[in-house]
C-alpha cells in the first residue's frame, strides 16, 4: 500500500495547494525535452519555442532515452517529469532516419498524457535570421493574436487535432479584458495540401491611416516553418468526459435591502421600529429637568413677593 505523505512545513503545504486542481485554472506550463538524439535543426526550434513562452516553459537540455511517446510505458518518465514540473503541454523532440526532425507535442490531464500529435519540420528559419527595427519585437508576455487560414482545419480530423494542440501551445494565459494595443504580434497558420501547415510569426505594426482606426502591417520576426503531419492519438472517451467535466457554478445569494446604483453605488435600506419618545420615561436626574424646576421656582418665588407686597400696600 502506497504511503501517503503529508506536508510538514508551511512552504511544503503553499505548494501543494498552488498545485491543487482550481475552479478557474492558471496559465498552463510548457515542458520541453530532447529525445536520445536531434539535430541541429530541432535543437534550433526547441531553443525558439522556449524564447517565445520564456516565463511558462521548462526545458530539459539533457537526453531522455526511456521516454517513446506511442509506445506502451514509453510514456512513464514523460508523465513523472509533468508531475514534478507541473506542467499540463508537453513537446519531445527527436531525430532518426525514418522520422527526421520530429516533433511530439501533446497534453495532459492529472499528469496523464491525454492526447498526442507528432509532427515533423521542414523550411525551418530561426528568429536570428530574420532582419528588421527591433523596436517592434514583441514584447514578452503580451497576448498573441492566431491567425488559422484553410478549411483543413474544418474538414481534416489529424488538422482539427492540431489546431486545438497550437491553440493551448500559443495562447497563454486566458484573460477576460484585453488592452488593444498590447497586440503586437501574431501567429499565421495555414493549412496546405498533404496534412501540411506552414506556421510563421509575425509582429503588428500600427500606421496612420488617416482615421481613427489604424492601419495594419505584418512584419515577420520569425520563427517560420512547416509542420507536416505524421501520426495522431486522441485521448479514450473515459479521459476525455473526465477532462471535460465543469464544476457547478456558484449562484450568489441574494442580499436583501441592497440595490446598486451607477452613481452612489450601493446602496442599503434600513427598518426602524416607531421609537414612541413621547412615552418614554425620563430619569429623575436628569440635568435638563432640575435647572427648568430651579427656573421655575424663582419665577414662583419672584411672583409671591410680588403678590405680598401689592397686599400690604393696599391694607395701609
Amino acid at each position: 500500500m502506497k504511503e501517503i505523505k503529508t506536508p510538514k512545513s508551511g512552504r511544503a503545504r503553499r505548494a501543494l495547494e498552488k498545485r491543487a486542481p482550481k475552479l478557474v485554472e492558471e496559465g498552463k506550463k510548457t515542458l520541453i525535452l530532447h529525445g536520445t538524439k536531434t539535430s541541429s535543426v530541432l535543437n534550433a526550434v526547441l531553443a525558439d519555442i522556449y524564447n517565445l513562452k520564456k516565463g511558462t516553459a521548462v526545458k530539459f537540455n539533457r537526453k531522455n532515452d526511456n521516454i517513446r511517446p506511442f509506445e506502451s510505458g514509453g510514456e512513464t518518465s514523460l508523465e513523472f517529469f509533468s508531475l514534478k514540473t507541473d506542467c499540463s503541454l508537453f513537446i519531445f523532440g527527436s531525430h532518426s532516419k525514418k522520422r527526421p526532425d520530429n516533433l511530439v507535442i501533446g497534453r495532459c490531464y492529472d499528469h496523464h498524457v491525454y492526447d498526442l500529435i507528432e509532427v515533423g519540420v521542414e523550411n525551418f528559419r530561426s528568429m536570428a535570421s530574420f532582419s528588421y527595427n527591433r523596436k517592434i519585437t514583441p514584447k514578452a508576455g503580451s497576448k498573441p493574436l492566431i491567425a488559422f487560414i484553410g478549411e483543413g482545419f474544418e474538414t481534416v480530423e489529424e488538422l482539427k487535432h492540431l489546431k486545438e494542440v497550437l491553440l493551448e501551445l500559443l495562447r497563454g494565459e486566458e484573460v477576460e479584458n484585453l488592452n488593444l494595443t498590447g497586440l503586437d504580434h501574431i501567429y499565421v497558420c495555414t493549412a496546405l495540401p498533404s496534412n501540411r501547415v506552414f506556421l510563421t510569426h509575425c509582429a503588428v505594426r500600427l500606421k496612420k491611416s488617416g482615421t481613427t482606426i489604424p492601419r495594419i502591417e505584418l512584419v515577420e520576426v520569425g520563427p517560420s516553418m512547416d509542420l507536416i503531419v505524421r501520426r495522431h492519438r486522441l485521448p479514450n472517451e473515459t479521459m476525455e468526459k473526465a477532462a471535460k467535466k465543469k464544476a457547478p457554478e456558484k449562484t450568489k445569494k441574494k442580499v436583501k435591502n441592497v440595490k446598486g446604483d451607477a452613481l452612489l453605488g450601493t446602496l442599503g435600506r434600513i427598518y426602524i421600529p416607531d421609537q414612541k419618545v413621547g412615552d418614554t420615561a425620563l430619569p429623575n436626574k436628569a440635568k435638563g429637568v432640575k435647572r427648568e424646576r430651579r427656573e421655575a421656582k424663582v419665577k414662583d418665588g419672584a411672583a409671591g413677593e410680588h403678590t405680598s407686597k401689592k397686599q400690604k400696600q393696599d391694607a395701609e
